[in-house]
């Protein structure tokens, strides 16, 4: 297995976390199936298109946070593969990926080419897989600052 990782299904409990934002207007459950059908390939997927991903919302300065959250992710991937960074549970590459796979799709749930409405299914479904992973994300920051690495 190219990152050690056991794939089991996960099942992800959000709580009572209904903050009223548009990640709610993504159905959570199609997202969970979508993450547990992840495998090592789509990982290579992702990686192979990482500039393909970048420019999607580098053209648009509101969506500039997420082009460094996608640059962050990116980079965790990465440093996994290549053995550096070990402390990371399947679940939270497989939302990676699953989250970056459907950034790169431009005929999502909303197309891309819709002016204004185009990016709005893909910041909810990054959104709400940041939030699942938020804590791996931070752990994975802390590590890189302690190693002294820039992303």
């Amino acid at each position: 297995m190219l990152f050690g990782k056991k794939k089991d299904k996960v099942h992800f409990n959000p709580g009572n976390r209904d903050d009223g934002s548009h990640e709610q207007e993504i159905d959570k459950d199609y997202v969970e199936e979508e993450v547990n059908k992840i495998e090592e390939d789509d990982v290579e997927v992702v990686l192979n298109n990482e500039e393909n991903i970048d420019k999607k919302f580098s053209g648009n300065n509101t969506l500039s946070k997420y082009v460094e959250l996608g640059r962050i992710m990116i980079s965790m991937l990465k440093d996994v593969k290549n053995g550096n960074y070990k402390n990371i549970p399947w679940f939270t590459i497989a939302t990676i990926v699953m989250a970056l796979l459907y950034v790169l799709n431009p005929m999502d749930i909303v197309p891309d080419f819709i002016p204004g409405l185009g990016y709005i299914d893909d910041v909810a479904v990054l959104t709400m897989g940041v939030g699942w992973i938020e804590s791996d994300l931070h752990r994975y920051l802390d590590w890189r600052m302690e190693n002294d690495m820039g992303i």
